[in-house]
């Protein structure tokens, strides 16, 4: 998947702001093209509730590997501003996208206000687990344990028949090409120095 990650010409540092709401939309196109892998290798995911419910998941464990990815690259204070507002710009994109579809929810909450609450508790759950050690590779990898955590709850929002296979599926596909999805875009995103402008080049043949 090729998602637009760069900065061009601007030479002034981007604010936290400004890098978590381009994160945040990367987010969102990541996850929602890992359902989109998921639907296409044979998984039963229909438009929805179901549906939602696999975004908000791959959302939230993308959301804590990019936290990951932060605490390498900035100091605290900064590292917390830039995860905060990337959580508050992917709830308003969920909020705007389920709000439209699925209508309010059920128990009175908005559904941005309800993923904001997903990402508080899965951001624990998240942090008891470590990183994969590969030589010559400082970026943020999660280990097996982490991966086999959130492939299990995105399973979970599958139907019965498919959640085994499912599993297998996040584990050895699906999660790895979103993890390295988020690397090389964050890298880029992160960068402090922007990317030049492509020079384009006439012929008269």
């Amino acid at each position: 998947m090729r998602v637009k990650s760069h900065w061009f010409r601007s030479e002034a540092p981007k604010s936290a702001e400004q890098q978590a709401s381009a994160a945040a939309f990367i987010v969102w196109r990541t996850a929602h093209h890992m359902l989109q892998q998921m639907r296409k290798a044979g998984f039963q995911i229909d438009p929805g509730v179901a549906y939602f419910e696999f975004q908000r998941e791959a959302m939230a464990f993308l959301i804590a590997v990019v936290d990951r990815i932060a605490y390498a690259r900035f100091d605290a204070d900064t590292r917390a501003a830039f995860i905060q507002a990337l959580v508050h710009h992917g709830a308003r994109t969920f909020e705007d996208n389920a709000a439209e579809l699925l209508g309010p929810r059920p128990d009175g909450a908005s559904h941005g206000d309800a993923f904001i609450d997903l990402v508080n508790e899965l951001s624990d759950q998240y942090a008891d687990f470590g990183a994969e050690r590969r030589a010559g590779d400082a970026s943020f990898t999660p280990d097996f344990a982490f991966v086999r955590y959130f492939a299990s709850r995105l399973a979970d929002t599958l139907p019965q028949p498919d959640q085994r296979w499912a599993l297998d599926q996040v584990i050895a596909s699906e999660a790895p090409a979103a993890v390295a999805t988020m690397q090389s875009a964050l890298g880029n995103l992160l960068s402090p120095r922007p990317r030049s402008a492509r020079r384009t080049t006439l012929s008269g043949d």
